[in-house]
């Protein structure tokens, strides 16, 4: 079974999941819906250093151009944006203004943390576990003094409330002498023991829940043949030659047979999904449709041995089992060895990209703020993941600021096309981080593109409708910019294929149509052969095709709902 690493916490268990949707099922869904037109009418972090203003004199950060935005909004953008102001004051109109908005991929999403707690207590009582009343951790039974059968929870609200509180941030309050970090990251430890049994079932609940909030694509991670990759670990030992290292591990095909254990976990995987999400029945849940890739999890505390076997694994598996995109670093960023090792584990990277170019590597660096860590420890992470790491997303990016020569590490990020991934809500409930103090409008300003994410939403209680709302609400993004934060998060998704962008002359991406489908009219009328052909090619396209249908009916939805 394919692990769900507990990706905060130390121990690991197994558990299955499923491969998504491919680009022949996506247009399969494209000629009646998508080609066809439109029908007639708190607390904060220190403050960082000063950094210069790379935006013209008197451009606000707030509205500082996206990266690759075309020239100026539609007649129909500046209507509903508009519309959006107007309803600013309006709660239930705003949000379902942002749950109908089209919202792309969630590139940054921890499946176990994802699901939703009221799902996990109801599997820990299917599965007959025991909940200890002291710390709330799920048991294996029997259910001995000091715990109760998890079961009760469906009857006793209290008991439902008490365990709900200690697997996500429900009511939390940092009165009871618990920080929110210390809070959020001890939640992974508690329901792991109901998490490793259920990745099937946790995988349709985020999916549907994905679906349901009007995205189209989801990369999730997990920690594939964990318990192989444990065992090979512990025999291969860790060799500070890397080179001689990684050939340890390959040799007699034992790093091949991880692969292929990896594989046939997706296989029983993508059952199970299936199975759960009704995907086989005369009503499949919406997940059914969304296109699922997995980011294989390095667990960062571990060994070093552990740390790169897991990185060659995940890097020989995004090459070689399309399912798999990604290699990704987890746990806390500011546990002991993970800040000892850090420079170490950039340069384990370093080697490996240099055996397998094709895979993508995407690492969270900079989740740290000013007292979590030392001063020197704020300082060099998102530059090392991004030069010596060859990252190309990085995962919250909170502490740019206090990054050495910040204002060139965010320029090269701007040049080479590195996306931030920004969940504003967890970044509020672990670092302390919202607001003015969130380094979200500084990207902007040095045209980093920013795609906006979930993170673990089962335990921040959130979705990803409001990390676009908050957006929205805070910094004061018009329609358009919302649009195109969308597009930004499919464009630099881990999708096969072209773009359907173009690219201006500088070769940054704008959003203008490429070549083969410039003359069509997404939503207006079913494109011609060249365009079709072309989407049919190419995976990535045609989401984003998609979706760009999608936004034409939700503006049509929103302007004729005014008349």
């Amino acid at each position: 079974m394919i692990s769900i690493s507990r990706h905060r916490g130390r121990r690991r268990r197994s558990a299955p999941l499923v491969l998504g949707t491919g680009v022949l099922a996506v247009l399969s869904l494209l000629p009646s819906s998508a080609l066809a037109a439109p029908p007639a009418p708190d607390t904060t972090a220190a403050p960082a250093p000063a950094l210069s203003d790379p935006a013209a004199p008197g451009a606000s950060a707030a509205h500082a151009a996206l990266p690759g935005a075309a020239s100026a909004p539609t007649g129909a953008e500046r209507r509903v944006s508009a519309y959006l102001d107007g309803i600013r004051k309006r709660p239930a109109a705003l949000r379902a203004f942002f749950r109908g908005l089209p919202k792309g991929a969630d590139l940054h999403n921890h499946l176990s943390g994802a699901a939703s707690t009221e799902l996990l207590i109801k599997l820990a009582g299917d599965d007959g576990l025991c909940i200890e009343t002291k710390t709330m951790t799920a048991r294996p039974a029997p259910c001995g003094p000091g715990t109760r059968p998890a079961v009760q929870a469906r009857k006793d609200r209290a008991f439902h409330r008490q365990i709900l509180r200690a697997w996500s941030m429900q009511d939390f309050s940092s009165a009871s002498g618990e920080s929110g970090h210390d809070h959020f990251f001890a939640a992974f430890g508690k329901f792991g023991e109901v998490s490793w049994r259920h990745g099937g079932e946790l995988l349709a609940d985020v999916a549907n829940t994905a679906a349901r909030q009007n995205q189209f694509h989801l990369e999730t991670m997990l920690t594939p043949a964990s318990g192989g990759g444990k065992k090979l670990a512990e025999q291969v030992g860790y060799h500070a030659d890397l080179r001689r290292m990684h050939q340890l591990l390959v040799a007699g095909g034992k790093l091949d047979r991880l692969v292929r254990e990896a594989g046939r976990e997706i296989d029983k995987g993508t059952a199970r999904f299936r199975e759960a999400a009704g995907c086989d029945t005369r009503r499949p849940g919406p997940g059914c449709r969304l296109t699922i890739r997995y980011i294989s999890q390095v667990s960062r505390s571990g060994t070093h041995e552990r740390v790169f076997t897991q990185m060659a694994l995940a890097m020989r598996l995004a090459e070689r089992d399309h399912r798999y995109v990604a290699v990704n670093l987890v746990q806390p960023e500011d546990e002991r060895n993970a800040l000892r090792n850090y420079r170490l584990h950039m340069r384990m990277l370093d080697y490996l990209h240099g055996v397998y170019p094709r895979a993508h590597i995407t690492l969270h660096a900079g989740e740290l703020v000013p007292g979590l860590v030392k001063p020197e420890d704020l300082r060099f992470h998102i530059n090392e993941a991004v030069r010596t790491g060859h990252a190309e997303r990085i995962g919250h990016g909170v502490d740019v600021a206090h990054e050495d020569g910040a204002p060139a590490l965010l320029r090269t990020m701007a040049r080479r096309g590195i996306a931030v991934e920004v969940p504003f809500t967890s970044n509020r409930q672990i670092l302390g981080v919202s607001g003015a103090d969130h380094p979200f409008p500084l990207y902007r300003r040095y045209g980093v593109p920013v795609v906006l994410a979930t993170d673990d939403p089962g335990i921040s209680r959130s979705d990803i409708s409001t990390e676009y709302q908050y957006a929205f609400g805070t910094y004061g993004l018009r329609y358009r910019e919302l649009k195109d934060l969308a597009r930004a998060s499919l464009e630099h998704a881990f999708l096969p294929g072209r773009s359907l962008w173009g690219d201006r002359s500088n070769g940054k991406r704008a959003y203008e149509l490429a070549r083969p489908c410039r003359m069509e009219r997404p939503g207006g009328h079913r494109p011609r052969a060249a365009c079709t052909r072309f989407l049919a090619k190419n995976l990535k396209a045609a989401l984003e095709w998609r979706q760009e249908v999608a936004f034409a009916h939700f503006e049509h939805r929103i302007l004729h709902a005014r008349r």
